[in-house]
């Protein structure tokens, strides 16, 4: 025979104030847990989106990064050449790039954070067709001028449009400001390539990366194919997608890590929580329970009376630490990029599934707040406790 639902309910109500601790401690919990995994969700998301599953990117053979590849002209040439790169007209839609960090100071603090500034090829829009300039116009080729992601032209000092900044022993001028569709290329400056190279005193026509622009992503297998057999390349190609969502993972790693540990250790206190809320349940309602055994309910039914209510306070918890979490989706934030060394702009990112998970994170600490002291209830002596009526 089983114990009515509204029993539960009416039994919370009464006991509001005690249920409200492990409520709180539970919202708590969940607002962390679902608050850290959507912003390794934002930070995933934001890089992920730089990359396009028509466009190929090419490092030096081993290169786990562009800060750490090089690539000569001749390569870029090679790649120009290779069968499934798309053209306009007769050039071939090929982005030779430069990378460097440099530091500037952020508008929030005054300190200096690492911006990552980009030498790309004057045909780089018709690659990265997300990019638009919003503000300005393009760099000139061969000038030391500047268009800046709308990000980093609201980060960091100085990069607002028509501003003259210095860096790399040169003066340069902010031309443009440009809209890269929420991607990673919004934390960044670009310029020149060559340009770039001069004023870095580095040997000319020597790169970090290409990006090729394919005839179709079906093409990718093809251009692989024919640039990775060639003997006289050593270089490593990649969809530009998967390689954006490999550089995601350290930073993604360690959020999670970090946040699962908080997480963790604020879920042992709401479990804590749970069990003396419960447990003062079951203290509090000793001839309830006896009276209810009296009647003919059996132990089971006490347990699962109990666990219905440790259930009932942690989805109540559980909403409201989703709720609490709900504003954070698309605030901006920032972090390293440890790949890059350079910062990088990005939104928290709540979805829907994430906002399950956090229920289901809170069901877990009701049922193991709940299960003890609902055993203990089942277990009290019945005959002992009526003699106290």
């Amino acid at each position: 025979m089983a114990i009515p639902i509204i029993y539960n309910f009416r039994s919370v109500k009464a006991r509001w104030s005690s249920a409200l601790v492990a409520v709180v401690g539970i919202a708590g919990t969940v607002g962390v847990f679902v608050a850290m995994l959507s912003l390794a969700r934002g930070f995933r998301a934001t890089l992920v989106s730089s990359g396009s599953e028509d466009n190929a990117i090419v490092l030096r053979a081993g290169a786990t990064s562009e800060i750490g590849s090089q690539i000569d002209l001749d390569t870029v040439k090679s790649l120009q050449d290779a069968p499934g790169v798309a053209r306009a007209g007769n050039h071939p839609l090929v982005t030779a790039e430069v990378v460097v960090v440099a530091a500037f100071p952020l508008r929030s603090t005054g300190t200096d954070a690492n911006l990552q500034v980009r030498g790309v090829s004057p045909n780089v829009f018709e690659i990265r067709k997300n990019v638009k300039i919003m503000e300005g116009r393009m760099f000139g080729s061969g000038l030391s001028e500047l268009i800046v992601g709308k990000n980093a032209s609201l980060t960091y000092r100085g990069l607002s449009l028509g501003n003259t900044v210095q860096f790399g022993g040169s003066l340069w001028r902010v031309v443009g400001i440009f809209d890269a569709g929420g991607s990673a290329f919004d934390s960044e400056a670009w310029c020149d390539a060559r340009t770039l190279d001069d004023v870095y005193q580095r040997p000319s026509n020597v790169f970090q990366s290409a990006t090729v622009h394919l005839a179709s992503s079906a093409a990718f297998p093809q251009f692989k194919e024919s640039v990775t057999s060639d003997p006289r390349l050593k270089v490593d190609v990649s969809r530009e997608i998967d390689f954006y969502a490999n550089q995601s993972q350290v930073m993604t790693i360690l959020i999670k890590v970090l946040g699962g540990f908080v997480a963790a250790i604020m879920a042992i206190g709401a479990v804590l929580g749970a069990l003396n809320t419960m447990y003062s349940a079951v203290a509090e309602r000793g001839r309830e329970i006896a009276t209810m055994r009296a009647l003919g309910f059996g132990g089971p039914s006490v347990v699962f009376c109990f666990m219905v209510e440790a259930v009932l306070i942690a989805s109540v918890g559980g909403v409201l630490g989703c709720i609490a979490v709900l504003p954070l989706n698309g605030l901006t934030t920032g972090a390293m990029n440890w790949q890059t060394f350079a910062r990088l702009a990005f939104a928290f990112k709540v979805t829907p599934d994430l906002l399950v998970a956090g229920i289901v994170f809170a069901l877990v600490i009701g049922v193991l707040g709940g299960i003890p002291p609902a055993i203990r209830a089942a277990r009290r002596p019945v005959a002992a406790a009526l003699r106290s009526l």
